[in-house]
């Protein structure tokens, strides 16, 4: 089932989200929703709170993304990793490498697109659909989604990182959005 994805400015994105455990209610129905509603928004990335639940939960598939580098893309990431994954109750073991700028957006912040800094590396802990733990390094794109995703659990947004200036460049999309003045090819619930 397609799940309408919670639009900016609904107090679940500002929320530090809850851990699960294997006895979640019907955990594997939700991932397959949260699966089903990421390909229907073509994302790349959705976490719980964007389904409107408070919990440690996100998926990641950047492998359409890799594939369809073009050249420049293949020159700027030569080692890139396709991943497709479940993390549950993800922490962070650290950041590494060095920052680079890339272009972010937001299925919750539909139509803004800003450059964004983060680390190259990213080392994390994790929980798969099988509750098997799991440490793993990423990198490139793969770690930018991962980074982008656990900051939805910590209740931090990509805008987050934009100056002052740039805020205040984007309220009035920001303030468009949160009053359902925006259109998406995909369903969007809206702050009441």
């Amino acid at each position: 089932m397609i799940l309408p994805i919670v639009a900016y400015g609904t107090p679940i994105l500002r929320k530090v989200c809850d851990d699960i455990t294997p006895g979640y209610p019907e955990l594997k129905k939700l991932l397959d929703d949260m699966w089903e509603t990421l390909y229907n928004s073509n994302g790349v990335g959705l976490a719980a709170p964007q389904i409107n639940r408070p919990i440690r939960l996100f998926i990641i598939d950047t492998v359409q993304v890799v594939e369809d580098f073009n050249d420049e893309d293949k020159r700027k990431y030569p080692n890139e990793v396709p991943a497709k994954k479940v993390f549950i109750n993800a922490r962070k073991v650290e950041e590494t490498g060095d920052t680079w700028a890339y272009n972010e957006g937001c299925l919750s912040i539909p139509k803004v697109r800003e450059d964004i800094s983060r680390a190259s590396h990213v080392r994390i802990k994790y929980l798969d659909e099988n509750f098997v733990e799991h440490e793993e390094s990423f990198h490139g794109i793969a770690a930018r989604v991962i980074q982008h995703e656990y900051d939805h659990i910590e209740g931090k947004l990509f805008i987050d990182y934009l100056t002052q200036l740039k805020k205040r460049l984007i309220k009035k999309k920001l303030d468009d959005i949160s009053n359902g003045k925006v259109k998406t090819d995909y369903r969007m619930v809206f702050p009441k």
